[in-house]
């Protein structure tokens, strides 16, 4: 089966990783963002599908826009493909594009349509405190995941999962996703199944202000927006912008899903939790865990923060080298 490969971002990469080594397939090219300049030194980088592409030997090509790039469509028609298989390629794909190959346009989703369509499906899962997502293989349409689903495979979310620890793990799902529904398509073993557009939520892109802490949210939301945005969500300590990275919300409904080591605060639940403040304000400080914050609803363990301008450290190691003090507090973000 002949595929061409749609992806730019770290999240593709073991789909076209899983895909190229299945005897099953033949890889003819591959199409990625254009070369960006990531670092101080403006030096161009490639995408990292693209540098998997091209250590497998595998035609990349890189259209500013490919709906309108006139070589790439011809090259796109020319390849008489059985298949285009999109992963978080970053752009939309025109009608004409979509109608080109044999068995369609396949897209691999980071969450269980119709939930979540949209740019950023994993981290908005985990703000809203799903505990349970998973991945979507679908026909693509004219719309924003849209299509006609296909495929599924589900996975539970821990308590302290983060954005990058989840989308790794669908990640992983999506390439073995893929292989199975390219193969079942082929033999005309998959029924697709419309999406219920009523049901449908949505996971637009991450904007500046949706990373801004404010204590005076409960300490489950607070946790779940560190951990959905990480590891860019922030607060501040006195006039000093404060990431928090980690976070574990405290409390009898928490206890068993939390490590032993944070755990093991149960034992003194009592007692800590009738010490009251102001969100945002210290109430104590748990010996090589770190500072326990108030909020509008509930106490929140920092497990790890960066101020800025320095290198992230552990909360406990933040509490010593600024002498955190009970009573000291957190401003918003």
């Amino acid at each position: 089966m002949k595929l061409i490969f749609f992806g730019t971002p770290q999240f593709a990469v073991p789909s076209l990783k899983t895909l190229i080594d299945r005897p099953e397939f033949e890889m003819a090219a591959v199409v990625t963002q254009p070369d960006k300049r990531r670092s101080r030194g403006k030096t161009l980088s490639p995408s990292p599908v693209k540098a998997v592409a091209v250590e497998r030997g595998v035609p990349v090509w890189q259209p500013r826009r490919v709906k309108k790039d006139a070589e790439t469509l011809e090259k796109l028609k020319a390849a008489e493909a059985d298949a285009f298989v999109v992963v978080a390629y970053g752009q939309i794909l025109s009608s004409e594009i979509l109608q080109m190959p044999r068995l369609g346009c396949i897209n691999g989703h980071g969450s269980l349509l119709p939930e979540y369509r949209g740019a950023a499906p994993i981290q908005w899962c985990l703000c809203e405190g799903k505990s349970h997502t998973g991945m979507t293989t679908m026909f693509m349409d004219e719309g924003m995941d849209t299509g006609a689903m296909l495929l599924k495979s589900h996975v539970d979310i821990g308590l302290l999962e983060n954005a990058w620890e989840l989308a790794a793990e669908l990640a992983e799902q999506c390439g073995d996703l893929l292989v199975e529904t390219l193969l079942k398509l082929d033999r005309d073993e998959i029924q697709p199944v419309p999406q219920d557009d009523e049901a449908a939520t949505y996971a637009p892109l991450i904007q500046k202000d949706d990373y801004k802490l404010d204590w005076t949210h409960s300490a489950i939301a607070l946790h779940d927006r560190i951990r959905g945005f990480y590891p860019n969500c922030v607060a501040r300590f006195g006039e000093t912008p404060l990431k928090i990275k980690a976070s574990a919300p405290l409390g009898d409904e928490y206890w068993e899903q939390l490590p032993p080591e944070i755990a093991s605060l149960q034992q003194q639940w009592g007692e800590m939790s009738q010490k009251s403040g102001e969100p945002g304000e210290i109430v104590c400080i748990v010996k090589n865990l770190g500072p326990v914050v108030e909020t509008g609803n509930g106490k929140l363990l920092l497990r790890e923060v960066q101020l800025a301008g320095k290198k992230a450290q552990s909360g406990w190691d933040f509490a010593n080298g600024t002498r955190l003090d009970v009573g000291d507090r957190l401003e918003n973000g």
